[in-house]
């Protein structure tokens, strides 16, 4: 399973059943369900235009409503650390129990198309944040206006 997706699920799991609509969580949705218009309303700010790729091409089950920053603060919380997750992609994963390492994220990268050098990971990580916020953003989560 890709990163993203994994991401997405996490975050799925965690939202409460009345706070999707439309699909049930977990139920994969048909690739008829999102044509290509997701590909092609790609936040702006990516890399690459129309380039959203991999990462929603073949999307899971869109967050439809989800609130990500309910959940994510609940994670932190729960988690007892200090977790900056609108900020840092390292403490995102972190909240999310996702792997953080270096190499899981560069696979990330390569996941929602980072075309910069991966060996930067400075740059590379501020990329992925707000590149994973705006997929978030793009796969109906609900954000706050800042990080969308």
């Amino acid at each position: 399973m890709s990163i993203f997706k994994d991401i997405l699920n996490k975050l799925l799991g965690k939202a409460k059943p009345a706070a999707t609509t439309g699909t049930t969580p977990g139920t994969p949705t048909s690739a008829g369900a999102a044509p290509s218009g997701p590909a092609t309303t790609a936040p702006a700010g990516g890399t690459a235009p129309g380039s959203a790729g991999a990462a929603t091409a073949a999307k899971p089950t869109p967050l439809s409503g989800v609130d990500v920053e309910a959940i994510m603060d609940r994670l932190v919380s729960e988690s007892g650390q200090k977790l900056e997750w609108r900020t840092s992609i390292v403490d995102t994963m972190k909240a999310l129990g996702i792997d953080s390492s270096l190499e899981h994220r560069k696979e990330l990268a390569r996941e929602l198309q980072y075309t910069g050098d991966t060996n930067d990971s400075a740059a590379m990580n501020i990329w992925l944040h707000k590149r994973l916020m705006q997929e978030l953003a793009a796969n109906g989560g609900k954000l706050p206006k800042e990080l969308s």
